[in-house]
């Protein structure tokens, strides 16, 4: 049962880190990935699969995830990352935005989003223009006033 439950544990930090990308989540599933196997094999009390986790996950991202992330990093050259890719791109208003936030559709996706300034608010139905990505959150001018 224990084992079962540290592979569902690992499947879900392996789907986690397609949304983070660094390969940290990755790591900690291979880090569960090695507690479930050695608690099947073992029947590790609670104790050692909380040593056998915490060694294993360690031992991955210091010597698993920096030639991995070094791998991906050279393959993908100077191309821009989708994130770089995104001031200059248009949007349409979803939900009013002020300098505390709003919503816009962006290639299809809905983002939150900011303007960089207090002003007046930027009325749904507006075309806006992305000028930054400050974390999860875009930047926008108002087509108008740009």
């Amino acid at each position: 049962m224990a084992a079962a439950l540290w592979v569902i544990g690992a499947i879900v930090l392996t789907v986690a880190e397609v949304a983070a990308g660094e390969f940290t989540l990755l790591m900690l599933g291979g880090g569960a990935l090695v507690t479930a196997g050695a608690t099947g094999l073992f029947g590790l009390p609670l104790w050692g699969q909380g040593v056998v986790f915490s060694v294993s996950s360690v031992l991955l991202l210091l010597l698993a995830r920096p030639p991995l992330r070094r791998y991906v990093e050279s393959r993908r050259g100077e191309a821009p990352s989708y994130l770089e890719t995104l001031p200059g791109s248009t949007a349409v208003v979803t939900g009013e935005i002020t300098a505390g936030g709003g919503r816009i559709r962006l290639g299809g996706e809905e983002w939150t989003a900011r303007t960089p300034y207090d002003g007046a608010p930027i009325p749904v139905g507006t075309q806006v223009t992305v000028v930054e990505i400050d974390g999860a959150v875009a930047v926008v001018v108002d087509d108008v006033t740009n």
